[in-house]
């Protein structure tokens, strides 16, 4: 896999940006509110981001991805996240689960998941890491997997799962070897949807991203053949430690992509909303605002680039990824209140879709590693730990 060059990313981020602005911006709030129809929209426009080339960015086009690189992969999740955080979120996620298989998988499970990733025949991939004592801790999981003659038998629930009730194939760790020192008895397997014991749970409510669904996955007695570990046995804490670092970097540019469009519809506003004879957007306080936003948002772009290039290189990246995540997130945050504070009483109206993009992009700062645990890592690595 090898990064495009420059005109080219940029070609299939303009594609992204377009396919966003047609179709997922104006569904947007359809889905956030689960009105008629939401369902069947978002599952139509996770197909039409697969037709072109968006649900497997970096897997290998001989198992018909676009591999296209980081660099472009951060790009495309900025633009679609900026119309649409719930889209967004299922196309970084399932991305993940391709860039697994890829990067690790036999040649017999690259050839019977990717295409079906990358095509749309999955509608999306599952990442089952995350359990009840083994959040920021995933080396804490409980799940076992038990080897029984051809065969491994699953037990464990696992919390939080994007996309579980319209996920092809599930990406699942399990502790295979319980007897080894923490963190290194952990193995990988490829669950596909439907398999005996395979239990989707109930869509929690959540306080934004209400588009992308978010179960807990039971596992219960569930058998699969030995040849769907994926990986080596007990190297699967490894795999998940270095996939999480590739998706901090599609979590950074989705929380810059929301960001974004708050900062564009507070300017637009402040434009147009006149207070003491004058348009806000012509007085110093919201201009500094505005200007502090837009700076912020600059440096967020810069330390994604640099963390998505310094991985298309194959350089280490993961302090990078941790960077651009903590910094990005944390702004995202900033820039996202900031446009609401200049909406004034009528950003915390449904009215507005600032009120949305605030709501969405309160969770950046938690998944695929909380901003405490960013901080740990990069002063782990700073420090030589």
């Amino acid at each position: 896999m090898g990064a495009r060059m420059d005109d080219e990313i940029t070609m299939i981020a303009d594609a992204a940006a377009r396919i966003a602005a047609e179709h997922l911006a104006p569904f947007a709030e359809t889905l956030d509110r689960g009105r008629e129809g939401a369902l069947e929209g978002f599952l139509a426009n996770l197909k039409r981001l697969a037709d072109n080339g968006f649900m497997a960015i970096n897997v290998p086009a001989a198992y018909g991805g676009t591999e296209a690189g980081a660099v472009a992969f951060a790009r495309v999740v900025e633009e679609l996240a900026k119309a649409c955080a719930s889209t967004a979120v299922t196309v970084s996620v399932t991305n993940m689960v391709g860039e697994i298989i890829a990067a690790v998988g036999s040649e017999a499970q690259k050839e019977a998941y990717l295409p079906k990733l990358a095509d749309g025949t999955y509608p999306a991939g599952a990442f089952c890491l995350t359990e009840a004592g083994a959040g920021s801790d995933p080396a804490g999981m409980r799940t076992r997997a038990v080897r029984d003659g051809d065969d491994y038998v699953l037990n464990g629930t696992k919390l939080y799962i994007t996309s579980a009730e319209y996920a092809g194939v599930f990406v699942v760790w399990a502790v295979t070897d319980p007897d080894a020192p923490k963190g290194r008895g952990i193995s990988c397997f490829l669950v596909e949807a439907g398999t005996p014991g395979l239990v989707i749970g109930k869509r929690e409510q959540k306080l934004g991203q209400h588009g992308s669904a978010t179960n807990i996955v039971t596992l219960e007695d569930c058998r699969v053949p030995a040849s769907a570990m994926l990986g080596a046995q007990n190297a699967g804490f490894r795999i998940a430690v270095g996939e999480l670092a590739g998706g901090r970097i599609g979590i950074a540019s989705l929380a810059r992509g929301i960001a974004r469009a708050a900062l564009e519809a507070a300017i637009a506003y402040a434009k147009e909303r006149e207070q003491f004879g004058a348009p806000i957007a012509a007085m110093q306080g919201p201009q500094w605002m505005i200007a502090d936003a837009a700076t912020e948002l600059e440096a967020a772009r810069l330390l994604i680039l640099e963390a998505a290039r310094l991985k298309d290189a194959g350089l280490p990246y993961a302090r990078a990824a941790s960077m651009a995540k903590l910094y990005s997130t944390e702004a995202a945050q900033r820039v996202t209140y900031l446009a609401l504070q200049l909406h004034g009483g009528a950003g915390y109206l449904t009215d507005h879709p600032v009120e949305r993009y605030t709501r969405d992009v309160r969770i950046t700062t938690i998944y695929e590693g909380t901003s405490e645990i960013q901080r740990m890592i990069i002063a782990r690595d700073v420090l030589g730990g």
